[in-house]
């Protein structure tokens, strides 16, 4: 059965699409020849902001990836040159880290994130990209990194959910008294546990073999692979189990109306 392809399943595939041009080369076009490629962005587009520079700060801080760079063998983007979105908050000092685990649950936990080293593994490659990833002259809020980290699900499992417990609220660290003229702030996302498990969702403390950035938000950041990068929380300090009717934030309303 056809049905309608999503935001989400987009993504999906959105990184291959972008590269159809590198694996067309690559392959050879069986059965056909290439004619030849066109420009990444719109025909009358303006100029193409600043690659690899953040521009702009806090909520309103940008950093473009040049998608037209990438060849067969830089796949993987640079983590100098991986998106920005939004940088890291003042608050966010490099002291030793907690995420509090609580909510609807039986004992509530204060979980360091150094207990947590051994756990750390290679979660594999995937692609975050922005949900306003809409500027026509190279889309350049998508990139691509290798990312090592703990299953979320591991986490969650050392709580017992009461029985209204039954999504998840990830949030991270925010400054509400930051104005912005291009964002809301409210660093949170809430999850059904099933969407969390489809999506082996996991919490990353390495990114490109080294460790996470501030701006990308160390100590330890939500990926959640398939969705977008509103929903893959930075600088993560809290995991709530919630009621079915939990109130999601406003930046998540505002997100999730572009999916």
């Amino acid at each position: 059965m056809n049905r309608r392809m999503d935001r989400r399943d987009f993504l999906k595939v959105g990184w291959l699409a972008a590269l159809g041009p590198i694996f067309a080369r690559q392959a050879g076009l069986p059965g056909g020849r290439l004619l030849g490629t066109l420009p990444l962005g719109g025909q009358g587009a303006q100029p193409a902001p600043p690659f690899g520079q953040v521009l702009g700060t806090g909520l309103d801080a940008r950093l473009f990836t040049d998608l037209s760079t990438l060849t067969p063998d830089t796949l993987v983007t640079p983590t100098e040159r991986f998106f920005i979105r939004t940088t890291c908050p003042p608050k966010v000092s490099g002291a030793s880290w907690t995420i509090e685990v609580g909510g609807l649950v039986r004992t509530p936990r204060a979980v360091a994130i150094d207990s947590l080293s051994d756990l750390v593994r290679p979660m594999g490659t995937h692609v975050i990209e922005c949900a306003g990833n809409t500027n026509p002259t190279n889309f350049g809020l998508i990139s691509a990194a290798q990312w090592d980290g703990i299953p979320l699900m591991a986490l969650l499992d050392r709580v017992t959910p009461q029985s209204r417990g039954v999504r998840i609220a990830v949030s991270g660290v925010d400054d509400l008294t930051q104005h912005s003229q291009t964002s809301v702030p409210g660093a949170s996302w809430i999850f059904s546990r099933d969407d969390l498990e489809h999506a082996s969702a996991f919490l990353t403390t390495r990114m490109n073999g080294a460790p996470l950035p501030r701006d990308h938000g160390s100590p330890v950041r939500l990926v959640v692979p398939g969705w977008y990068g509103c929903a893959c929380i930075k600088w993560v300090n809290q995991i709530d189990v919630v009621a079915d009717d939990a109130t999601a934030s406003r930046s998540s309303r505002v997100s999730s109306r572009r999916r």
